[in-house]
């Protein structure tokens, strides 16, 4: 059992920023491949972004491309995910996911059964 505990979501308005947290033990955060899939109502799961916590090696959907960034923090043990110029369409639950399997595809696109891990999701509400 991976714990992975996502924090930070929130109501905000179109056109501004915010940022989610994963945070992980030691031993779940070291050597893995981390990272987000959201969830609007009737939609459904969609990776948004990834990074190896080796070598920081990162992947971002089209869709998120330019406007979000996904990082590291070693002495935190989390992973951030920073979206700026939100838009009603990013609205809807964020989880953090992690496999140790996908270190060496980390930064390419994956689907939701590809990570075995999953935390229990933050929900991000953007209006405009």
């Amino acid at each position: 059992q991976e714990q992975l505990v996502e924090s930070g979501g929130a109501s905000v308005q179109a056109g501004g920023s915010l940022r989610v947290s994963c945070a992980a033990p030691r031993y779940v955060y070291i050597s893995n491949c981390i990272g987000w899939f959201r969830q609007a109502p009737g939609k459904e799961r969609e990776g948004v972004a990834s990074i190896n916590t080796i070598g920081g090696t990162t992947y971002y959907a089209d869709s998120v491309k330019g406007r979000f960034t996904i990082s590291q923090d070693n002495a935190k043990n989390a992973v951030y995910l920073q979206m700026n110029s939100l838009k009603p369409e990013d609205t809807g639950m964020y989880y953090c996911v992690a496999d140790q399997r996908l270190l060496s595809t980390c930064a390419r696109p994956h689907l939701p059964d590809d990570f075995r891990y999953w935390g229990r999701g933050t929900q991000v509400t953007v209006s405009s």
